[in-house]
């Protein structure tokens, strides 16, 4: 655990990434390839911890798990704690939307739970968000965390569509009709929440210095 990739040299630009989803990983990859940092994962990095996300909100949850991961892997940590927060459900899933429905369901059966929960809710009555909070910790003692928000809003659709993406995504509806799951990768790197929260992060930790 905590295996150094490169030397002196390129360790500030290399950043370790909370999670092995491999959705995620593809995502924070593109992202932060443009501002010059290298993604590492903990599986790449022989990192293997559990984490428990018992914080009050998602910036905690965030901060919870880079605190964590930066100290096991010995580098700079990236993660994220979003969600999908349904105005027909009072703002659920929310935090709790990667456990959405129970345990044991992937992507598609917490989809189909959704839109199970919004059955006979009328279009105008499905608007919802994701919202995604991005941290930052560093390996420096005494460095505290930096957090950063993306808020996306459109609504819930009656059926899953395109084949993009990951999450929600097939039924979270775009302001032009299409979902996240139909749109291009750059396309959704210009929008989504994750992106916006991504994105911030970069500038400042390259204004800053890492």
């Amino acid at each position: 655990m905590g295996v150094h990739l490169g030397g002196p040299a390129d360790s500030g630009r290399r950043i370790l990434l909370a999670t092995n989803n491999p959705g995620k990983v593809r995502e924070f990859r593109r992202l932060l390839e443009p501002f010059g940092f290298v993604a590492v994962t903990p599986a790449e990095l022989g990192v293997a911890i559990d984490v428990e996300e018992n914080g009050a909100s998602y910036a905690e949850n965030a901060v919870i798990k880079a605190r964590a991961f930066a100290a096991a892997g010995g580098m700079m940590a990236l993660a994220d704690d979003s969600g999908i927060e349904v105005d027909a459900l009072a703002g659920g899933p929310g935090m709790y939307s990667a456990r959405y429905g129970g345990p044991g369901l992937d992507d598609r059966g917490r989809v189909q739970w959704l839109l199970s929960e919004l059955a006979g809710v009328p279009q105008e009555r499905r608007t919802a968000r994701y919202r995604a909070v991005v941290a930052v910790a560093f390996r420096e003692a005494g460095r505290e965390p930096v957090t950063f928000e993306g808020v996306q809003e459109g609504k819930i659709g009656c059926e899953p569509r395109g084949e993009r993406g990951f999450g929600y995504d097939p039924v979270f509806v775009l302001e032009d009709g299409r979902t996240q799951a139909e749109v291009s990768d750059e396309e959704k790197d210009r929008i989504s929440h994750r992106a916006q929260a991504v994105k911030a992060a970069a500038a400042h930790l390259l204004e800053r210095g890492g």
